[in-house]
């Protein structure tokens, strides 16, 4: 049953018992294929879904968000849309263990994704791990635009890098970094982006994967004098703004900082709206001058 409900971006978002049609192997990943009907027509790069985990008698009430891979419109199966899965706990090691024919709760597209340049420019992707995941369909909006795209692929190790031979088909160029070097460049995204940013005349980066990693990124456009879309992978417990366990805090055009949540006023933020100072080993501090920050007592 397919249930569609109101959203922020676009006509709305669908809920729906999607079943389970592909689940392989991605290197250190699981790539899934789900059947979503009348999900496809409404997404757009840089948006999420959010899964139910377990059935209805299930400890683990909160849903887990994934950014989309890539959508197929009404087709076969009515549609479909992937999605691609780590195992870090209990709830996303129930999710890659989904078997073709079983279901699971999806609703989406959620958020905000990716804004697309009004004319062709160089645009330079960026992903970390399998943080890639949603900007091969970027990077085949961007060409149909007439922009130009190179890919750069990182991660710690080889079997954690996500879309090699994906990037190769829809990028201009692609350029690939592994920590240890066992593939690629040894070190860093960032040790690599200035170059490409020069060499390219890139006007925009666009980039998804750890925090850290979008910080650099934001970083290195600011001093080019280009703009950084970036993509956060702050926790989202629920997805659709009523947890608040997703807040960060966010400059608006005037300066002023306020803590939004990135689930509905992102996940994609321009890099340097992004107060990243305040995010510190995987926590996140509220800003002194934040609107309705809490005052020292003195």
């Amino acid at each position: 049953m397919t249930r569609t409900i109101a959203a922020r971006e676009g006509a709305g978002v669908v809920q729906v018992e999607a079943e389970v049609i592909g689940n392989v192997a991605a290197g250190g990943y699981r790539h899934l294929t789900l059947v979503t009907p009348g999900l496809a027509e409404l997404a757009r790069p840089g948006q999420f879904v959010a899964l139910s985990v377990g059935d209805g008698t299930s400890s683990m009430l909160l849903r887990r968000s994934f950014s989309i891979h890539k959508v197929s419109p009404a087709g076969t199966y009515g549609g479909t849309t992937e999605i691609v899965v780590a195992a870090h706990g209990e709830g996303t090691r129930i999710l890659t263990a989904l078997e073709p024919g079983e279901n699971v709760g999806v609703i989406g597209p959620l958020g905000r994704g990716f804004p697309l340049p009004s004319q062709p420019v160089p645009c330079i992707l960026v992903g970390g791990g399998y943080g890639s995941a949603p900007l091969f369909w970027l990077a085949e909006q961007l060409r149909e635009r007439g922009c130009a795209v190179e890919i750069v692929l990182g991660a710690a190790s080889a079997d954690r890098l996500f879309g090699v031979v994906e990037a190769r088909r829809v990028g201009d160029g692609v350029t690939v970094t592994t920590d240890d070097g066992s593939v690629g460049t040894r070190g860093w995204v960032s040790d690599v982006v200035p170059e490409l940013i020069e060499r390219s005349g890139a006007a925009v980066v666009y980039g998804c994967g750890p925090m850290g990693m979008l910080s650099s990124l934001s970083a290195i456009a600011d001093e080019h004098g280009i703009v950084a879309q970036v993509a956060v992978e702050e926790a989202m417990a629920c997805g659709v703004g009523i947890c608040m366990t997703c807040v960060m805090p966010v400059r608006d055009e005037s300066g002023t900082t306020s803590m939004v949540r990135s689930c509905l006023d992102g996940p994609v933020f321009r890099g340097d709206r992004v107060r990243w100072e305040a995010f510190d080993d995987g926590y996140c501090r509220v800003p002194e001058d934040t609107v309705g920050a809490p005052k020292a007592v003195r």
